[in-house]
This record gives C-alpha cells, structure tokens and sequence, in this order.
C-alpha cells in the first residue's frame, strides 16, 4: 500500500497535494482497497465553496457509497473529467489519474490540522 510523503491525509482517508494556493484531492490506496472495484463518483460541487469536512460528492463502489469530504475549507474549480467514463482509474491510480477534485484553498491554516504520511500510517495501524 502506497502512502506518498509529499501529500497530507484526512482521518476519513482523503489526500490533498497542494500546489500554491490550488491543490489536488483524492482517496487514499487504503480507501479505495477497501471499497473495491468503484462503479460509479458523483460530484455536482464544481463551483461551490466548501467549508472543511463538508460533502463534496459520493463514491459507489460495488459493495457501497461512500460520503467524499472536503480536507480543507475551499471551492471546487474543476472535477476530474477523465472519472465520467472511467471511475476505476481511482483503483488503478488513486494518487495520480485518479484524482477527483481540484480546488482553491481558502485558509491554509487548514493544511496543518491534517496528518503527514507517518501520522496516516499510524492511523492505519493502530
């Protein structure tokens, strides 16, 4: 199971790369073992400011659906397009094609309540 160092984790198992005042979010490996092969992500939040661990869309695996919560407090500027025709790049990459928002960070304060990747592990194995 991968666990990058250069990104930040939520207790829920999102990820966000932050990239200036824009970042990445996604599922973890963790996550999205868990829930089996995903089916089906909807997100109608392009365009909505978030605050943190709000809803942001929802994954349907085979098995479940599942809430996606926002890691910081931001606005939804674009959706993974790629994820329409093909929600199982989030299995076969979830920390690279298969990102699932991108977002403009509106207090990165924020940033410093998530775990680091050693903080994550931890979190995993306890």
């Amino acid at each position: 199971m991968k666990i990058p160092a250069n990104l930040k984790y939520t207790k829920d198992h999102e990820w966000i790369r932050v990239d200036g005042e824009e970042a990445l979010i996604g599922i973890t490996d963790y996550a999205q073992g868990e829930l089996g092969d995903i089916v089906f992500i909807e997100i109608e939040t392009e365009g909505e400011d978030l605050e943190k661990g709000e809803v942001f869309g929802t994954i349907e695996a085979v098995k479940t659906v599942s809430d996606l919560f926002m890691p910081v407090t931001g606005k939804v500027i674009e959706i993974n397009p790629e994820l329409e025709d093909a929600p199982d790049l989030v299995n076969k990459d979830p920390f690279g094609k298969g990102w699932l928002i991108k977002i403009n960070i509106v207090d990165a304060g924020e940033l410093d309540d998530l775990l680091d990747a050693d903080s994550y592990n931890k979190l995993l194995e306890s």
